[in-house]
């Protein structure tokens, strides 16, 4: 039996006796009272700070060119 093979037997074997014990329910418990406690705050998935992050960029953006054209602007009345 290779090195490999025993790893994957051995894990395979740890993961059916973390299966059939008291571990894999307290596990549950745990992802549950977690899921609870995330639901009550105010949070947001990565996607969602995403988008909001690239709007952001697109917005700040923008708002430079306005205020480069502005500068133009207000540079051009003053030679007029």
């Amino acid at each position: 039996m290779d090195k490999t093979q025993f790893f994957e037997d051995l894990q395979a074997k740890f993961n059916k006796a973390i299966e059939n014990s008291p571990a894999k329910d307290i596990e549950k418990n745990v992802k549950a009272m977690l899921g609870q406690g995330f639901a009550k705050l105010d949070l947001v998935t990565r996607e969602e700070f995403d988008i909001q992050a690239q709007v952001l960029a697109k917005t700040r953006a923008k708002l430079e060119a306005l205020e480069a054209r502005v500068a133009e602007l207000e540079a051009q009345q003053k030679t007029s």
